[in-house]
């Protein structure tokens, strides 16, 4: 219902997640956004710590550092528009949560253990905001590699 760090769920098994989550959503496109030359981009706001974007199904890239945007340009149609975000986040809360006070299963070995059961936990997922930003083909053209 809202984006929020993984971290800061109440289930364990988000809580100290480590790997690829898959997030999906719509938006609904006005005709008016594709006027000959504009541009549309996918803004995901903050993530954490890199993603894989695709939308109606082809395939728009892996950003891993900000600003996490993608050029949807192509990719997204007049009327609704699905969006897949695979964000993939590093493992310190999962070894973290494998160190915690009777945790059922250890899923990461490492020498020498570099966290503690108190270690504070990272920021993971798609923090957001998401939006989508309009580039008019005179400012496309003005702006370094079309980049807004």
């Amino acid at each position: 219902d809202r984006l929020a760090s993984w971290s800061e769920r109440a289930d364990a098994g988000v809580k100290y997640f480590s790997g690829t989550a898959t997030y999906t959503g719509t938006i609904e496109a006005e005709p008016g956004w594709f006027a000959p030359g504009a541009h549309q981009w996918l803004d995901l706001g903050d993530l954490q710590n890199l993603a894989e974007v695709s939308v109606n199904g082809t395939d728009l890239g892996v950003v891993w550092k900000k600003p996490f945007r993608v050029d949807m340009t192509g990719a997204a149609k007049p009327g609704p528009n699905t969006i897949e975000v695979k964000v993939t986040n590093l493992w310190v809360n999962r070894m973290i949560g494998d160190r915690q006070p009777g945790a059922p299963t250890q899923y990461t070995f490492t020498r020498p253990v570099f966290y503690k059961a108190g270690s504070p936990l990272l920021p993971s997922g798609l923090l957001g905001p998401v939006r989508v930003l309009q580039v008019s083909a005179a400012a496309a053209s003005s702006t370094s590699a079309g980049r807004p």
